[in-house]
């Protein structure tokens, strides 16, 4: 296969250059971009698009929403959406958008390419070979309830059983790129 014209769009910048890295190992192109600005600044650049592989949550901005500029300019762009954490709601949004595949952090740059060469009638990938990190799926369930409870900290804080300081304290402990390197599943194959 020839080398494919990425977009990579990650508001974390140390994990987009790691991304973007191990993609461009993998021999394709990559540009990188951190915002929704500077997304539609990288696409009103590029003369083609083979794949964009867009963060859900991006600062302020939403990456639900550069789903459909990219197609606009690009409209056999494959657009794949990763989030920290998975939800139905926004997988079935980002389909409904024009999304190809919808992948949870952190997804190696093996998965990622899997996930933009996967078959649209058949978009099922396989499981990872280890699962996630206790810190990893403790982030992911703080993440669902906050989401549920629509950001309110003490009424997610009544729903995990845990005080609201106890709550503040484990948010400020985000997981950094780095702590995503220690999961197997995110070293490159």
């Amino acid at each position: 296969m020839s080398e494919r014209q990425l977009l990579l769009v990650e508001d974390d910048e140390p994990l987009a250059k790691q991304t973007a890295r191990a993609l461009e190992l993998r021999g394709n192109r990559v540009a990188l971009a951190h915002n929704a600005e500077q997304a539609l600044a990288a696409l009103s650049g590029l003369d083609h698009l083979d794949g964009a592989i867009l963060d859900q949550n991006l600062g302020n901005d939403n990456g639900l929403d550069l789903i459909e500029p990219v197609l606009a300019h690009f409209p056999d762009c494959r657009v794949i959406l990763l989030t920290g954490y998975g939800s139905i709601t926004a997988a079935v949004a980002a389909t409904h958008r024009g999304a190809r595949n919808y992948l949870t952090k952190p997804a190696s740059p093996a998965d990622i390419l899997l996930a933009l060469d996967a078959d649209p009638t058949n978009p099922t990938l396989p499981l990872p070979a280890t699962p996630p990190s206790l810190q990893r799926l403790e982030w992911e369930h703080i993440q669902r309830t906050l989401d549920a409870h629509d950001g309110n900290i003490s009424r997610a804080a009544d729903a995990l059983g845990i005080h609201r300081r106890t709550l503040q304290r484990r948010l400020k402990k985000r997981p950094t790129a780095s702590d995503y390197q220690r999961d197997k599943h995110f070293r490159e194959d």
